[in-house]
């Protein structure tokens, strides 16, 4: 299992199209991922679910992925959260 977390500074949180994107590069992989958020945890491969968690700015977020991809997804989400600007 590889965990990360993550701390939001884009302005506008996780709104629709970085979630979108976020769904996008975790739905490329096998791995189970979550994302999880004061204390509740969603499937990130659902753009439902990410947006019920209303992840604000200056949130802290962990992803965790756990299968055979596992290291792969946690890269490919953590590079995708950057160019988004979610992250520093």
């Amino acid at each position: 299992m590889e965990k990360r977390e993550y701390n939001i500074v884009a302005e506008t949180g996780i709104h629709a199209r970085p979630a979108t994107l976020l769904v996008q590069t975790a739905s490329k992989f096998n791995s189970d991922i979550t994302l999880e958020y004061q204390e509740k945890s969603v499937n990130l491969k659902s753009i439902m679910g990410v947006m019920s968690l209303g992840v604000g700015q200056s949130a802290s977020v962990t992803i965790t992925a756990d299968g055979d991809d596992e290291k792969q997804a946690i890269a490919a989400i953590s590079e995708a959260m950057k160019s988004e600007g979610l992250t520093d």
